[in-house]
């Protein structure tokens, strides 16, 4: 997909892991009025999605793509495992980062015997989609903004307060004079206040 929108700088919202209603009722409270502050051109839902209100609510801000993840079975057969999106010359690549059911029991082993490790992850994301120069991924509801050989590895945790350690968070991508590209972690701070952001990460 291109998208059509010419503007010195377009704004992505990146959202995943909302996991409604299997681990929480809604959406955090923060989240919707935060995504029209920043006035978004577009919104990523990276998977786990679980219900399909999720995108009804978030298509009132701006419209969405998401892509699937390993408990959308609601979505079975209706979302992709992997988008693409072309911002100007910059094209973006989301994917949930559970790959296929041998890579996710593979990597559910691997987290038991040795805990998180970003890693691991590498060969699924740098390699699916080789020419992007930016990946979207889920899955592990850890926050990532990180560069490997010139490429932008995008991970904007959970939307939704799953794990005790991090805050509910969602990411916002620009890119800029459709090339310059920026990246951007926003704390929902897991209690209804206003958001905090992270630094922009720069190519």
């Amino acid at each position: 997909m291109k998208l059509a929108i010419k503007r010195e700088e377009i704004r992505i919202g990146v959202v995943s892991d909302t996991h409604i209603p299997d681990r929480i009722k809604g959406l955090h409270p923060a989240l919707l009025p935060a995504l029209r502050a920043r006035q978004v051109d577009l919104i990523l839902h990276a998977g786990d999605i679980s219900t399909p209100r999720v995108l009804a609510e978030l298509e009132q801000v701006a419209p969405v793509l998401a892509v699937r993840g390993n408990r959308d079975f609601a979505f079975w057969g209706k979302l992709p495992l992997v988008q693409t999106v072309e911002v100007g010359s910059v094209q973006i690549a989301m994917m949930h980062g559970h790959g296929n059911w041998k890579n996710y029991l593979w990597d559910k082993w691997q987290y038991v015997r040795e805990g998180y490790r970003l890693e691991r992850y590498h060969p699924l994301l740098l390699g699916t989609v080789p020419d992007a120069r930016v990946i979207i991924f889920g899955h592990t509801h850890r926050p990532v903004m990180t560069w490997q050989a010139g490429r932008m590895l995008f991970n904007p945790g959970s939307a939704s307060k799953i794990l005790r350690a991090f805050d509910p968070t969602f990411g916002i991508i620009r890119v800029r004079h459709g090339h310059i590209i920026e990246g951007e972690i926003v704390d929902l701070q897991g209690d209804g206040q206003a958001p905090a952001s992270r630094p922009l990460a720069r190519d």
